[in-house]
């Protein structure tokens, strides 16, 4: 996973411009989570009705969380 300076970097970018995506079929008015693209892999996730706080993983993390996705590791029980 990311080092504590990998993620101070990360943490540290001024993000202020990306651009933000959900799934297809929804809104940005309709609760959704939403990403946006970072440099070197790494990516940004939201709420669509919490702009205020943004998760941020490098591109390792993004990977680690996607592929646990895919495998069923989150789904509820």
């Amino acid at each position: 996973m990311g080092s504590a300076q990998e993620k101070d970097e990360l943490y540290a970018l001024d993000i202020s411009d990306v651009e933000w995506i959900g799934a297809p079929g929804t809104s940005p008015d309709e609760e959704r989570v939403e990403i946006a693209h970072l440099p070197d892999g790494a990516v940004a996730m939201r709420s669509s009705l919490d702009h205020g706080t943004v998760l941020r993983y490098t591109e390792a993390e993004w990977t680690a969380f996607v592929l646990g996705a895919r495998d069923g590791e989150f789904d509820l029980k």
